[in-house]
C-alpha cells in the first residue's frame, strides 16, 4: 500500500504542484509537463523490473521487495524538498525527474515480486483470491492518498495547498516506506521458491536468456497487459483532472467522486479474483476486454454530457466495474505463465514494457488530444488497446489449473572415469 501511495500520490496533487516546477501561466501546459515526467517514471520501470526481478529470482522475494522499499522512501523525500520554480528554475523540474525514475525501479520490480510472492504463498484453489490482493493494496495506496488530499483540502485554502501542502504526502509516504523497509525484514520465503532453490536450476534463475525461452509467455503478458493498463489508469489516475478540467467539476468534488469509485472498486477486486478460481481466469478477462471496447466512449463522453457528481460518480462506478476485471486476476494470471526460477523476471520485463509504453503514457496523450482539441480521439484510443488484448484473452490458454510448485530437478549422476 505504501508503496503505491508513493507512485500515485504523485498524479493525485498534480493539480496544485505542476505550476510550481513549471511556468503556471498556461494550466494545461503545466498539467501536460506533469503527465510527461509522470512517464518518465514508466520508462525505468523495464530496467527495475530486470534488475530486481532478477534479485528476486536469485536471492529471494524478500530481498526484491525489500531493496523496492528502500528505493520508494528515497525518491518521495527527493520529491518533497524539491525547490520550486520560482526559487531554482528548473532545478526542481530535473529533481522531480530523478525521483519519478527511482520510483520507476521501484515499481517495476515490486510489482512483479509481489505477484510472484501472492500467487506463490496463496493456496492452489485460491490463488485468484490471494492474487487479487495485490490491486487491493494498490488501491487502499490510491485511496489513501486521495483520503489526504481531501483532508488537506479541508484545513487548507487552495493557495497554502498550491504553495507548499502538497509536500506533505510526500513526507507521510517516505517515512511510511522506512517502516514497511524493517517489516519487510521479517518475510519468509515460499515454498515454490524454497523447491526451485534445492534444484538443478542455479544458472537459468533470473536470467533473460530463461525469459527469452519462455517467450510466448513474455508477448502474453505484454498483450494482456496492453489495454488492461490505459484503461486502469484512465480511470483511476488521469479521472481526477480529467473531471476537473474536461467535465468542470470542482476540485473538491472530483476527489469525492475518485473516492467513493474507488471504495467500490476495493470491494470488487476479491469477488474477481473469487470469481476465476470457479470459472476460471479467462472468462473474468473477456468480460473486461469486451466491457472497456465497447464502453469507454459512452462512459467518458457521457461524463461531459451530465457534468453533474452524480452522474461522474455512477458513470466511475460503471467503469471500474469493468476494469476489475483485468485488475482482480492480472497479477495471478501472469505469474501462473512462468516457471518459478523466472516468475519474477518473466513477468517484470515484459509487463513493465506494456506499462512505460502504454500505461504510463494514458495521462500524456488524453492531455496532448485536449491540447490539439479532439480530446474523443483519446476515447477511441483506449477502446482500441483494450481491442488488443481482448483478441489475447480469447487466444490464451486458461492457467487457473498450473501447478506453480515444480520438483527439484535430479542432480547429474556423476560420471564415473577409468580406475
Amino acid at each position: 500500500m505504501i508503496e503505491w501511495f508513493d507512485w500515485f500520490v504523485y498524479a493525485t496533487f498534480a493539480v496544485y504542484f505542476s505550476g510550481q516546477f513549471f511556468p503556471a501561466d498556461d494550466a494545461t501546459a503545466s498539467l501536460l509537463n506533469s503527465a510527461a515526467v509522470f512517464a518518465v517514471g514508466f520508462l525505468a520501470r523495464p530496467v527495475g523490473g530486470w534488475l530486481l526481478g532478477r534479485l528476486a529470482d536469485r536471492k529471494g522475494r524478500k530481498a526484491g521487495l525489500t531493496v523496492t522499499v528502500g528505493l520508494m522512501s528515497a525518491s518521495a523525500l527527493m520529491i518533497a524538498v524539491a525547490p520550486d520554480h520560482a526559487t531554482a528554475g528548473y532545478t526542481g523540474a530535473v529533481v522531480l525527474v530523478v525521483a519519478r525514475l527511482l520510483q520507476g525501479l521501484s515499481v517495476g520490480g515490486e510489482y512483479a515480486a509481489s505477484a510472484s510472492y501472492l500467487t506463490e504463498v496463496s493456496a492452489g484453489h485460491r490463488r485468484g483470491l490471494g492474487g487479487s490482493f495485490q490491486y487491493v493494496s494498490v488501491t487502499l495506496g490510491q485511496l489513501a492518498g486521495l483520503v489526504i488530499l481531501i483532508v488537506l483540502q479541508t484545513l487548507l485554502s487552495d493557495d497554502q495547498l498550491t504553495q507548499w501542502g502538497w509536500r506533505i504526502p510526500f513526507v507521510i509516504g517516505a517515512l511510511g516506506a522506512v517502516a514497511v523497509f524493517y517489516l519487510r525484514r521479517g518475510m519468509h520465503e515460499t515454498e515454490a521458491y524454497v523447491k526451485a532453490e534445492a534444484g538443478d536450476v542455479q544458472e537459468r534463475r533470473g536470467t533473460l536468456r530463461e525469459v527469452w525461452r519462455q517467450r510466448r509467455a513474455a508477448v502474453l503478458v505484454f498483450a494482456l497487459t496492453l489495454g488492461g493498463s490505459v484503461a486502469y489508469y484512465t480511470y483511476t489516475t488521469y479521472l481526477n483532472s480529467y473531471l476537473v478540467n474536461s467535465v468542470g467539476l470542482p476540485k473538491e468534488q472530483a476527489s469525492w467522486v475518485s473516492l467513493a469509485a474507488l471504495c467500490v472498486f476495493l470491494v470488487l477486486l476479491p469477488l474477481g479474483g473469487y470469481i476465476s478460481d470457479r470459472v476460471g481466469r479467462r472468462p473474468v478477462l473477456i468480460f473486461f476486454g469486451i466491457g472497456t471496447t465497447l464502453g469507454t466512449y459512452p462512459i467518458l463522453s457521457g461524463m461531459k454530457a451530465w457534468p453533474t457528481w452524480g452522474a461522474a460518480l455512477a458513470l466511475s462506478i460503471l467503469a471500474l466495474t469493468i476494469v476489475a476485471g483485468y485488475s482482480s486476476v492480472n497479477a495471478v494470471v501472469k505469474a501462473e505463465l512462468f516457471t518459478t526460477e523466472v516468475r519474477t523476471v518473466g513477468v517484470a520485463v515484459p509487463y513493465n514494457l506494456a506499462q512505460a509504453i502504454f500505461g504510463g503514457t494514458a495521462s500524456y496523450v488524453a492531455l496532448a488530444f485536449a491540447d490539439a482539441g479532439h480530446e474523443n480521439w483519446f476515447f477511441l484510443y483506449v477502446s482500441g488497446c483494450a481491442l488488443i488484448s481482448l483478441i489475447t484473452y480469447a487466444l490464451m490458454p486458461e492457467t487457473s489449473k498450473t501447478s506453480l510448485v515444480e520438483e527439484p530437478e535430479p542432480a547429474p549422476e556423476p560420471v564415473s572415469g577409468p580406475r
